[in-house]
């Protein structure tokens, strides 16, 4: 249409398209960036966007209606990772039907398992790279993550026809080093994996992908002031309770020191000495995984010249240890909501096959009651949660609520309704008592509807260190002999020597609250009295809360790993 208007429209910030309605038929051409700043001469009206519009000359318009057929513009090239063999291989009579150890070395350490209930032909590969150097310090923790960040943009457009063929790929940084699973069709899966090993050993980083990275990480950092209270609570209570952990305070602040320079030094280093632990799972042979992990240390100590670690510097973090009687509240503010969160943890002990059933048994009786009580009765607030907190082998129960109560108020809530819990489970039938065993054991019991649902639970045997693989089959035999007398006894034993820990994220409107108080609510009928609690240490240092407790042992292996080879 030779009437038709035609425009450019130019926006200065990136981080916000606002939405344009015009009457007539219009050719419109958008360029959004951050180099336009102080050349705008106008400002949107909704979000405040300036702008700037332009005509497009009628030289230009000739030139797009009268250009050649672009080169850049041809079919892709063949999809190299497009499956072509579906067998299925056969099992060995012999077959464990958990995973296991198949090689166990300086280097590396492989757990395998043949897929022998979903016969597809697909497999998981997850890989575990333990390295010292990649949680030292906020800094290096940095590095860690922007190395991968990159390394994950550079791969891009090669892993987008793996996507296409059915094969995907995670690789992300961790508290030990870095993660990376390969999940799909089985056939083309170590293609991907040797491309991406070989990358990661020979990365060589685009200074412009750098600042634009290195940019979005930071606006992460920074947003985390924006997310929910309850968020803010579970982040502060994971910062207290274990022995190293970076804030996002810290990693912001060390962000500035991180430079092009500095991170290309890094790489080798984290490079340099590594441990992997690897579960390979699915329709695969034992010779093609041991295959696979030659082919990732060789491409390691070829082009990184990667050497083993020692045994002493396979270190796992631990788990603060409560002491009897001990309670402790932390208090932040959120910035941005009106919300208050709370997180309750009551530490318990270890995790062992007696303690976790006794956990999860009270957990499943008072799961219900919880929510019906705390939520619909007492309506605190829409995000009320109750159930297990286990990390770093150690558990406990947790109560998790987001309110625009204040924290004490909900503090003293949660400790009204766990004394009425006492006489309920004194009243509850025998028949019912065995329902919750059948409902938990049900649940623990429910088989993996996926390939890689049955890997993750595996998996987490494995980065946990507890390597108990059959531990549905364990734990749900022993749940069955447990009786109403023990989970009594669990909690009448567990009250005088409570291991508590509260975290308060008062809302942006507080500046101070109290850590506990009298409420006349607590006077009204329909309410459970609220007991009265003692005064907690509130804690004002979380470096100097955690050097004053002890740490709790790192949780045994389950199984021995002589025995665990083949």
């Amino acid at each position: 249409m030779p009437n038709e208007p035609k425009h450019v429209m130019i926006w200065s910030n990136p981080g916000v398209k606002p939405t344009i309605s015009l009457l007539a038929l219009t050719t419109v051409v958008a360029v959004v960036s951050k180099s336009f700043e102080g050349q705008t001469d106008k400002t949107e009206e909704w979000y405040g966007t300036q702008y700037k519009q332009e005509a497009i000359s009628d030289e230009t318009i000739k030139k797009w209606a009268n250009a050649d057929l672009n080169g850049k513009f041809k079919l892709p090239m063949k999809n190299e990772f497009i499956p072509t063999n579906f067998e299925i291989y056969p099992l060995d009579k012999d077959a464990p039907s958990v995973p296991s150890l198949i090689k166990d070395t300086a280097m590396s350490k492989v757990w395998f398992k043949q897929d022998d209930k979903f016969f597809l032909p697909k497999a998981c590969l997850n890989f575990e790279f333990f390295s010292p150097f990649a949680y030292v310090d906020p800094l290096h923790c940095n590095m860690a993550y922007l190395y991968l960040e990159l390394l994950k943009d550079s791969l891009n457009e090669y892993a987008y026809a793996a996507e296409l063929a059915g094969l995907n790929y995670d690789l992300q940084n961790t508290v030990y080093g870095m993660y990376l699973s390969v999940k799909g069709y089985n056939d083309k899966q170590h293609i991907l994996l040797k491309k991406i090993i070989e990358k990661m050993a020979t990365f060589e980083i685009d200074e412009r992908r750098f600042d634009i990275i290195k940019e979005a990480y930071m606006r992460s950092l920074n947003n985390f002031r924006a997310e929910q209270p309850h968020q803010h609570a579970m982040y502060y209570l994971r910062l207290l309770m274990t022995e190293v952990a970076w804030t996002k305070d810290e990693l912001r602040d060390a962000l500035d020191d991180v430079t092009l320079l500095r991170l290309k030094a890094f790489i080798p280093q984290l490079l340099s000495r590594l441990h992997i632990e690897a579960l390979i799972h699915g329709n695969i042979l034992k010779e093609s995984a041991l295959g696979m992990m030659q082919m990732v240390e060789d491409t390691l100590i070829e082009h990184a010249h990667t050497k083993p670690l020692l045994p002493s510097q396979l270190i796992r973090y631990r788990e603060v240890q409560v002491p009897d009687g001990g309670w402790y509240v932390y208090q932040q503010r959120n910035e941005v909501h009106n919300n208050c969160g709370i997180e309750i943890y009551y530490q318990t002990d270890m995790q062992t096959t007696h303690d976790n059933m006794l956990l999860e048994l009270f957990c499943q009786i008072i799961s219900e009651p919880c929510f019906n009580t705390l939520r619909t009765k007492e309506q605190l607030g829409y995000i009320v949660f109750s159930g297990p907190r286990r990390a770093n082998g150690v558990q406990g129960l947790r109560f998790i609520i987001q309110s625009e109560k204040a924290p004490h108020y909900l503090e003293s809530r949660v400790e009204a309704f766990l004394c009425t819990m006492e006489k309920a489970v004194e009243e509850m039938s025998d028949e019912a008592f065995q329902k919750h065993i059948q409902a938990l054991a049900i649940r623990r019991l429910d088989k993996p509807k996926k390939l890689s649902a049955e890997c993750a639970k595996y998996w987490g045997e494995i980065i946990s260190q507890q390597y108990n693989f059959d531990r549905d089959n364990i734990e749900v035999a022993y749940l069955k002999t447990l009786t109403k007398e023990h989970v009594i006894n669990f909690y009448r034993v567990e009250a005088p020597k409570r291991h508590k820990v509260s975290v308060h994220v008062l809302s942006r409107e507080m500046d101070s609250c109290p850590i506990v108080g009298e409420f006349p609510s607590q006077n009204d009928v329909n309410l459970a009295p609220a007991p009265s609690l003692p005064q907690p240490t509130l804690v004002q240092d979380m470096t100097e809360f955690k050097r004053s407790l002890p740490l709790f042992p790192l949780a045994k292996p389950h199984i021995n790993f002589m025995a665990a080879k083949l």
